[in-house]
């Protein structure tokens, strides 16, 4: 086994993976249907491997070493306390939507009513109005996905972590939807992680430019198109002293703070990540 990770590491290592220890573990894990602790254990105790499970790793190992998403390839991504089905045509959730899902979860606890209302406007997986109704038991929550392929990997994760508390739409926020229309005033968290990379910024990670859906990733000249529309939506939707939840890249927080407030959002802050860049603004209606 410990041969085995180590074939691994170097052919990914060869593919340009900086570090790809986890991801060889994970891929081990993925065929034999383990865990990641329990293939460093079988590491250690020196396990053999069948031939066929040998020849799955090495496939494996192989697409990832050509920069496939390991979540492309195990089909599953860990987001909080739940773990989400992802694949082509989604955007893959990022560790660094957990932090941003926090601010969202923390207001949704504090609002005043007993079923408090939240929102996800470019729900992709549907990773953090998910994350929402499994750790807010008593929310109901909205998610909206332009994407039709997006929305088909939304409802698979809605059917498993929905609780019956999360209403999916397929739709376009740049145009009325009726039922998001109808929650006018009662809504007390409107959240989204919008596509915001410039238009003319590719990215420079090949599991980024060539897997992840351009229209999750490009927000137009400055990336902030969509953040307009969210804006100006999310004032006509978040009840007064509700909140407003947006990710977006590091540089962009001071254009951001400065869109919301014209809007009439108050209280507008840009929050760090765990690596200390920006990422996350709020404020409040």
């Amino acid at each position: 086994m410990g041969e085995v990770l180590a074939e691994l590491r170097a052919t990914m290592h060869d593919g340009g993976i900086v570090d790809p220890s986890a991801d060889a573990e994970l891929i081990v894990g993925h065929v034999l249907g383990v865990s990641r602790g329990r293939v460093q254990a079988l590491a250690l105790l020196g396990s053999a491997l069948a031939g066929e499970d040998l020849a799955a790793i090495r496939r494996f190992g192989a697409d990832r070493a050509s920069r496939i998403p390991l979540q492309h390839l195990t089909g599953r991504a860990p987001f909080r306390e739940i773990e989400l089905s992802v694949g082509p045509g989604v955007f893959v959730p990022r560790p660094e939507t957990e932090g941003v899902a926090q601010f969202a979860i923390d207001a949704l606890r504090a609002a005043p009513s007993p079923e408090p209302v939240a929102v996800d406007l470019c729900t992709g997986s549907g990773a953090i109005a998910l994350a929402l109704a499994h750790e807010v038991p008593a929310a109901r929550v909205w998610a909206v996905e332009k994407s039709a392929d997006a929305h088909a990997w939304a409802s698979r994760n809605v059917e498993r972590w929905g609780d019956g508390r999360v209403r999916l739409l397929l739709g376009d926020i740049t145009e009325p939807l009726s039922a998001i229309d109808a929650l006018a005033g009662d809504v007390d968290v409107l959240v989204s992680n919008p596509p915001y990379v410039p238009e003319d910024m590719v990215p420079r990670d090949p599991e980024v430019r060539d897997h992840d859906p351009a229209l999750a990733l490009y927000g137009g000249p400055d990336g902030l198109d969509l953040v307009r529309v969210i804006s100006r939506l999310g004032i006509g939707l978040v009840r007064p002293g509700g909140s407003i939840v947006l990710e977006h890249a590091e540089a962009q927080g001071p254009a951001i703070r400065r869109l919301l407030e014209s809007d009439g959002w108050r209280a507008a802050e840009t929050h760090l990540d765990l690596t200390g860049r920006d990422r996350a603004t709020t404020a409040l209606r």
